[in-house]
């Protein structure tokens, strides 16, 4: 079947919008031609809606430019936080004891009651043939020397510490930062830890009467990141059979 043909009157319409445009575009030229000629702008530079006007366009300027980079950079800047993240979560969960992805298995907790710096906390499974071997998450001792202290801890199923990372913290360097484990051994400590294999005094620094170094000159750091752990293990355990079912 034919199509219809295109109507006189709809072409004359077409050809009178495209010729008022031109009109326009060309009006909106001249005008702005005439309005950039030096003497006239030499004659507006002392008015201050000139001088608002020239502030509003840079500010303009300056946030389409923005806005045209965090565009363009966003996801760079996501994809290098997903490997930071997937790198973090295997250095506490080791990879034979999951075949699946862990950033692609993961549920939303509530931690309001766990004083572990966030309201909800995201845990992610590490499963094998569906079934859930360990988690790991993120999570913060908020109270250390010089700020909070971001850790990831990586539990397997019967509520064991596989591993404790410190990611980001802001404490005395030279003193506090042996947290790290770039820095000393001591966060390796934690591993083969549970709430079952030490009583809740153990949960502290030698100095308070726990199981745990503290660091010379600096015991606050420490004893706020195994407070933290611990608490981490009470959230475990507060969720362990909801996430174990997670399988």
């Amino acid at each position: 079947m034919s199509s219809e043909p295109v109507k006189p009157q709809t072409r004359f319409k077409a050809g009178e919008f495209l010729e008022s445009a031109r009109q326009r575009w060309a009006s909106f030229r001249q005008q702005l031609a005439q309005w950039l000629q030096p003497d006239n702008l030499q004659q507006l530079r002392p008015q201050v809606k000139f001088q608002a006007g020239v502030l509003a366009g840079f500010a303009l300027l300056a946030a389409i430019l923005l806005g045209v980079a965090d565009l363009a950079t966003r996801g760079v800047i996501e994809l290098r936080l997903r490997e930071d993240l997937q790198a973090n979560l295997a250095q506490v969960v080791p990879a034979e004891l999951h075949d699946n992805d862990l950033l692609q298995d993961s549920v939303l907790l509530e931690a309001k009651d766990h004083n572990l710096g966030t309201e909800q906390i995201e845990v992610y499974l590490a499963k094998k043939a569906g079934s859930v071997n360990a988690v790991c998450f993120k999570f913060v001792a908020p109270d250390g020397y010089a700020g909070p202290i971001s850790l990831v801890m990586g539990v397997d199923r019967n509520g064991e510490i596989l591993g404790v990372r410190v990611i980001a913290h802001v404490e005395t360097p030279g003193l506090g930062d042996k947290i790290e484990v770039t820095k000393s051994k001591w966060v390796l400590g934690f591993n083969g830890k549970s709430l079952d294999n030490l009583t809740v005094e153990q949960w502290a620094v030698k100095k308070d009467g726990g199981v745990f170094d503290q660091f010379s000159g600096a015991t606050i750091t420490p004893r706020k990141v195994v407070q933290a752990i611990k608490r981490g293990l009470d959230f475990y355990r507060s969720h362990q059979a909801e996430l174990l079912a997670a399988g």
